[in-house]
């Protein structure tokens, strides 16, 4: 990516500006892991069982731990380090829950972890075309993250998404019972996976808003969770839920918060729900599509 200021109309160039350790990065990426992935920073530097977590952190989104290294040497298979964190964590999920009471003094318990959402992440300034090629799988907990630090105090972070074509991997596990009982327990989750039990009008109407949604603003991400399918812009603008014959849309903003003159949406801060915000529509058409914009744009 190449950035410019803008100074008076002339543009000049921003130079690269290489992070000179990997703790640099570290440093930077936990200070900021709310905004940049809706996470909190339970502890830097974790060791256990003889190895060493860069950064333990937890989605409160998705109740799960999140585990992310960071790397300045391209010569390191993501995959092969992403298994063995992933199993390490799956080995001993006591510890974990009990590094997280300690160090954020909460009383999280073991049956409220959703353990099959547990994912690694590692983030660099640049990743080799192999790493990215042997995660592009769609059912792999890990993800890559390229940092680029520029003068002038300009950060570029990209999250490098998987292709629409990518494969499963669990064929590639069946003959390594390791990683088998790795990808057995931990699921990554699809929008197939969501759709497979609407109706056909139902999909249709999905891919409807969908569009709608992505198109408010550049670089909205489509995030399949367990229950829902996110929408996000660093943090959540709006869920869907799919049933059979309609969907189910939050829009996270606070009670009292969102201007909805058509009253169309319904308060459910005091309401037990699965998703992000106060606000949720239950619709089972288009016709109200532009008006549900410009209540989910509001969150931007």
């Amino acid at each position: 990516m190449t950035l410019y200021s803008n100074n008076s109309g002339k543009l000049i160039l921003l130079n690269e500006k290489p992070f000179k350790l990997e703790k640099d990065m570290q440093k930077l990426f936990e200070n900021n892991l709310s905004p940049l992935m809706g996470l909190e920073l339970v502890r830097s530097e974790f060791s256990i069982k003889n190895k060493r977590i860069d950064t333990l952190a937890y989605d409160p989104q998705t109740n799960a731990f999140i585990i992310i290294e960071y790397k300045r040497d391209k010569n390191i298979s993501v995959v092969d380090q992403g298994f063995t964190y992933l199993s390490l964590m799956l080995e001993n999920k006591s510890d974990f829950i009990v590094e997280y009471n300690e160090s954020l003094n909460k009383s999280l318990k073991r049956d409220h972890v959703d353990w099959s959402q547990t994912r690694v992440a590692f983030v660099s300034q640049s990743f080799t075309e192999n790493q990215i090629q042997a995660t592009n799988f769609k059912d792999i907990a890990i993800e890559l993250w390229e940092i680029t630090q520029y003068e002038n105090n300009t950060v570029a972070i990209n999250k490098i998404k998987k292709s629409t074509s990518a494969e499963s991997i669990k064929p590639i596990t069946k003959q390594n019972q390791g990683l088998k009982q790795v990808i057995d327990e931990i699921k990554v989750y699809s929008e197939e996976d969501h759709l497979e039990n609407a109706s056909d009008l139902t999909a249709e109407l999905y891919e409807k808003f969908k569009n709608a949604i992505l198109n408010l603003a550049d670089g909205i991400e489509v995030v399949p969770t367990k229950t829902y399918i996110a929408f996000k812009k660093g943090s959540n603008i709006s869920d869907i839920e799919i049933q059979k014959k309609s969907l189910k849309i939050s829009i996270n903003m606070k009670s009292g918060l969102l201007d909805d003159p058509k009253k169309l949406t319904q308060d459910v801060s005091n309401i037990g729900h699965r998703t992000n915000g106060d606000y949720r529509i239950q619709i089972a058409d288009d016709k109200n599509l532009e008006y549900i914009m410009s209540l989910i744009k509001q969150v931007l």
